[in-house]
């Protein structure tokens, strides 16, 4: 069972990111305010739930939450300050876009910077144990997901309806088919081919 708070403060935001690992398409971060000892035993890590349980929870978070905000970086500002620091970026711009300013934030993961002047404490693997970092989770997950399905209208040979801009087996066949496109990111592309040219040796 999920705790409900990490602080005793009663604007205590939860922080994620997902999309760190994709060959296309943003990293989105989101930040929610759950009110102090809310309880909703369904809130998971939203790796660990359909895609459908994850759209139910994103308008039962949106309704509950204080307040939320999600953000993303997009693939070009990826490939100029990488991965790790568009990462930050990200989950600042979901801070900034809150209406309620956090008096404490909790961060999935063991790397923040510091946000403003407020007090933060990393989590590793925090959205398998607090509410408003698994609900944050949810929210960038399903936020994601509906742009890059929207964007496999678009580049329909890719699979991002049901890849997400992932690296699957597919995704990287028609990358070599038929190039790549504005959304994938050319510096994970070049690390991949390096990464195949020394398995070839």
């Amino acid at each position: 069972m999920l705790k409900s708070n990490f602080s005793d403060s009663n604007f205590e935001a939860g922080v994620d990111e997902v999309g760190r690992g994709s060959l296309a398409g943003p990293i989105t971060a989101a930040a929610v305010i759950l009110p102090k000892d809310y309880r909703n035993d369904e809130l998971n890590d939203s790796k660990k739930l359909s895609e459908k349980k994850r759209n139910e929870l994103k308008s039962i978070i949106e309704k509950d939450s204080i307040d939320f905000a999600v953000f993303s970086i997009a693939p070009s500002t990826i490939d100029k300050i990488n991965i790790l620091n568009s990462s930050f970026e990200a989950m600042h711009g979901a801070l900034c876009n809150l209406k309620t300013t956090p008096s404490f934030i909790i961060v999935d993961g063991n790397k923040f910077k510091k946000f403003k002047n407020i007090d933060y404490k990393c989590i590793v693997k925090g959205d398998t144990k607090y509410q408003n970092i698994a609900a944050a989770s949810i929210l960038a997950k399903s936020y994601r997901d509906l742009y890059m399905i929207d964007q496999h209208k678009r580049f329909p040979v890719f699979g991002w309806d049901k890849n997400k801009g992932y690296g699957t087996k597919f995704h990287i066949l028609n990358i070599e088919k038929h190039g790549i496109t504005e959304l994938h990111r050319k510096s994970f592309l070049v690390k991949r081919s390096q990464t195949k040219l020394e398995l070839k040796l």
